[in-house]
């Protein structure tokens, strides 16, 4: 029975989105894997009120165990379905703040929807909280103009010190939940390097923190915790596009890897085998309908997961410029 309580444990969270972001992973919060990706250093038309939507499908049907094999027995049959829509607020002032980078902030909504269905019928197994709103982000940010050479320009960045606030819905009874219940930080550092006028390379390296969950969920009280902290983690997205139609159409490759470096703690102790690590990659595309409107999307195949769900995601993210 202890082991079986264990497995819960383990199976906290499971949603998609980021900051976000994302799904909701065993431990780890819902973070962003997969959200942005083309042109990622700088905002497509420069200083203003920009509002982004977006909208991800995730599948999985196999939740992992810390070897990367099914934490579930082969009759429990797994069958996950998330939707995740962010709905993002930001402002790119014209005002340098710091070191020539200019201030801005981040503002984002999650709204998630899940089902959870199995093969069989077991109170044992994860069960998820329904829909709701997830766990609302906030974010100040500097923003460097783009370095310019004689074709364009070359390189654009940003950074971010995003944080995650638990203001979403949460069920200690229920192991699927849109919000976390806990606070976390999250930085990041995002970039695109112009390696020629059509071809691009971007990235967004971020670094997670997180504090302290006072009411586990039904898995770590059956072990008597007061309190569980999730581990520490890096995650990053990257890409690579390449123009194909002169200032309308990008396609290209898109990915992410997500690796928990220090172990979840229960109440102030760790827990052995608990880091998280996933990655994915697949084909996307980035189409301008005009400097202020651009829509993009990317699909990803996720492997190698450890502790976590594994599956594909498919992403639609609509961005426009006031």
């Amino acid at each position: 029975m202890k082991r079986l309580f264990l497995l819960i444990a383990f199976l906290l969270y499971c949603i998609i989105l980021t900051p976000p972001g994302t799904a909701r992973a065993y431990d780890l919060p819902s973070v962003n894997l997969g959200f942005t990706s083309f042109l990622d250093g700088g905002p497509p038309a420069g200083p203003g009120l920009y509002f982004s939507q977006y909208l991800q499908l995730w599948t999985s049907d196999k939740f992992a165990d810390n070897n990367g094999d099914g934490a579930l027995p082969g009759f429990a049959d797994e069958d996950l379905t998330a939707w995740i829509g962010l709905s993002q607020f930001l402002y790119q002032s014209n005002q340098a703040l710091f070191l020539g980078g200019k201030w801005g902030i981040n503002v984002m909504i999650p709204e998630v929807i899940l089902d959870l269905d199995y093969g069989t019928n077991n109170a044992a197994f994860p069960r998820d909280n329904g829909n709701g709103i997830g766990d609302i982000l906030v974010g100040p940010f500097l923003q460097w103009d783009p370095i310019m050479g004689k074709k364009g320009p070359i390189f654009m960045h940003r950074m971010e010190l995003q944080m995650i606030f638990p203001t979403g819905k949460y069920d200690d009874n229920k192991e699927l939940n849109p919000g976390s219940n806990f606070f976390s930080f999250n930085p990041y550092w995002a970039f695109t390097a112009f390696l020629t006028p059509k071809l691009t390379a971007s990235g967004r390296i971020h670094y997670l923190w997180n504090g302290k969950n006072d009411d586990p969920g039904r898995g770590y009280q059956a072990l008597g915790a007061d309190d569980i902290q999730a581990g520490q983690a890096f995650h990053a997205n990257f890409t690579m596009a390449y123009e194909i139609i002169p200032q309308r159409l990008r396609l290209g490759i898109n990915g992410y890897y997500l690796k928990q470096i220090t172990e979840t703690k229960m109440d102030g102790k760790d827990v052995d085998n608990s880091k998280e690590q996933v990655f994915a990659v697949g084909p996307g595309m980035v189409y301008h309908f005009s400097q202020d409107d651009h829509l993009f999307f990317n699909t990803y195949f996720e492997s190698n997961a450890e502790n976590r769900p594994e599956g594909n995601r498919f992403n639609l993210r609509w961005v426009h410029h006031f």
